[in-house]
């Protein structure tokens, strides 16, 4: 069965390896009925999931991911985030936004509040089914590969510092 947009609506039916339907299982876990999850990823293609349960978010503005990468080519930033952040990012192409699964802690030690704010306990991410791949729509730049997988704190940290760097001509 497909959508209109030809996707197919079989989240987690064996279409992906084992540990990426473990991995959305894991996500689905956030909320507190995880059936409903696979509900909305099979009739709509995304679910709505608390942070601050399993996972926090950092939101990034796509200008600092392009600057992060060195360009806005979506491949080659597709491929600097397999390569920098190691984990699962979410792309809203309508939104310009990037926002990187993290490991859930306080959200006030986190050091880049302003350019790319953390999102934590009360707040929500929409979060798309497991084939949602892109370039359009909200959809996985990169999926999560395993349970557990997130983006460790650092490596986003890090991104963030290499593009206020280069959105200061060279000094970060």
């Amino acid at each position: 069965m497909t959508d209109s947009t030809s996707r197919s609506l079989s989240v987690g039916s064996g279409t992906f390896p084992q540990s990426v339907n473990a991995a959305f299982d894991w996500l689905a876990r956030a909320q507190q009925e995880p059936q409903q999850v696979h509900r909305e990823w099979r009739e709509r293609g995304i679910a709505l999931l608390p942070l601050g349960k399993r996972f926090n978010s950092v939101c990034l503005p796509a200008p600092i991911v392009h600057a992060g990468a060195g360009t806005d080519d979506l491949d080659v930033v597709t491929r600097t985030l397999a390569e920098l952040l190691r984990g699962p990012v979410i792309h809203n192409a309508p939104q310009n936004t990037y926002y990187a699964l993290v490991d859930k802690g306080p959200t006030a030690r986190w050091r880049y509040p302003h350019e790319a704010p953390m999102l934590g306990a009360g707040h929500f991410l929409s979060v798309p089914a497991s084939d949602l791949h892109g370039p359009t729509g909200l959809h996985w730049a990169m999926r999560p590969r395993i349970v557990g997988d997130l983006c460790p704190v650092p490596a986003v940290a890090a991104l963030v510092h290499i593009a206020r760097g280069a959105l200061a001509g060279g000094h970060p």
